[in-house]
């Protein structure tokens, strides 16, 4: 029995500020830029002045990437594109530079935070920032096992919640959330097809690295079979967690509640992103308030998750590479909103219409008005008269 309690995020999280979006919508309608016309970017720069209680919203100055990594035990089945075991080497990638995101991040000025929560990989081959909050070597066979034990889920959602306070308290004031995983969006499907009472066809894609017919055949079968081992602990989020998920997704939304909570939004990436904000969304159900979908992945479990939450993806480039790439190319359009919202000025008040001007009043002596042609009286004119 685990000593969590997930109901205390109903009370702790609260929606964004609404009288501040409606100040926030008051000023745009008073900017020289007619509403409507920036689109979708009146949207976000409303959201984020809600989100940061601040009219005019204040730059995204300090974005991070953080990114969830571990190896699922399902991908010995053959369901992914990579070897089963292999997310330790696209760790090193991104560490080392190389990856698309880590390139993206770079160009961007965006550090990069990457967290070992399960890799099937020797520890000591990866630095201590990376490994500190490891919960074990790979997760189970979700098909056939548990992914973890629920001490083991408990203790990577508390993870999730440690690092959210750890980047709410240094300043980060927005996360770009992904993860480096191989099986993970395995595991993800198996979340949403449970949560959304769908089949394992309806949600099961092809990953991030396409997999063949033969594969998502394999893949969907997987799905199938964890999906019945998922349902008859649909009403205990932890539990669902520790049977079908694994330490990484566990992490990930103990991650998203408590940035949730803290009040730091968060742009989602993936598959495996919109999974654990579903699972989130369960727990507390104003928790989406404070998040943004990044793009659309092309991942059915994705669509049908974001769906759920009444998200809409930012953008569709079909960008399937994963660890935070996509979210990474999102953050521009976002704080382009938020530089839009802030700098562009008011359109200037219309000009009072000017007073007429005064007429003097009459002379009382002559009884008419002045400038008026009078009729010179006889003998007194300018005439030349004889």
């Amino acid at each position: 029995m685990s000593s969590l309690n997930l109901d205390d995020f109903t009370d702790l999280i609260e929606r964004p500020d609404g009288g501040v979006r409606r100040d926030a919508e008051a000023r745009r309608e008073r900017q020289i830029v007619p509403p409507g016309a920036l689109g979708r970017l009146d949207d976000l720069g409303e959201w984020l002045a809600a989100a940061q209680s601040a009219v005019p919203v204040r730059p995204i100055e300090h974005p991070r990437a953080v990114l969830f990594a571990g190896d699922h035990g399902i991908a010995a089945l053959g369901v992914s594109a990579r070897p089963a075991g292999s997310a330790s080497l696209l760790v090193r990638s991104v560490l080392e530079g190389a990856s698309p995101a880590a390139v993206l991040a770079r160009r961007l000025g965006v550090p990069v935070r990457v967290i070992d929560m399960a890799l099937e990989a020797d520890p000591e081959g990866l630095p201590d920032e990376v490994v500190r909050h490891r919960i074990r070597r790979g997760s189970g066979r979700i098909d056939v096992e548990d992914a973890m034990t629920l001490e083991e889920a408990e203790a990577a959602f508390r993870a999730g919640v440690a690092l959210a306070d750890e980047e709410a308290d240094s300043g980060t004031d927005l996360v770009v959330l992904g993860d480096i995983s191989v099986g993970g969006t395995t595991a993800a499907a198996v979340l949403v097809a449970a949560l959304c009472g769908t089949d394992a066809s309806v949600v099961t894609g092809r990953g991030g690295e396409a997999i063949d017919d033969l594969a998502w055949m394999r893949k969907c079968a997987a799905v199938r079979d964890a999906l019945r081992r998922a349902r008859p602990v649909l009403g205990d989020q932890l539990q669902l967690l520790a049977t079908v998920g694994g330490a990484d997704l566990a992490a990930m939304t103990g991650f998203l509640l408590q940035s949730a909570a803290r009040k730091m939004p968060v742009i989602l990436d993936g598959v495996v992103s919109a999974a654990c904000a579903l699972v989130g969304q369960r727990v507390a159900f104003r928790a989406p308030d404070w998040w943004l979908a990044g793009q659309n992945s092309g991942e059915p479990a994705q669509a049908k998750a974001l769906d759920r939450m009444a998200l809409e993806p930012l953008l569709d480039h079909g960008v399937t590479v994963g660890e935070g790439a996509g979210a990474l190319l999102a953050l521009p359009l976002v704080q382009a909103a938020a530089g839009l919202a802030a700098d562009l000025p008011e359109a200037p008040s219309p000009a009072a219409a000017p007073e007429p001007e005064a007429k003097p009043d009459p002379d009382p002596a002559s009884g008419s008005e002045p400038g008026a042609h009078q009729v010179p009286e006889p003998g007194t004119g300018t005439g030349t008269g004889t």
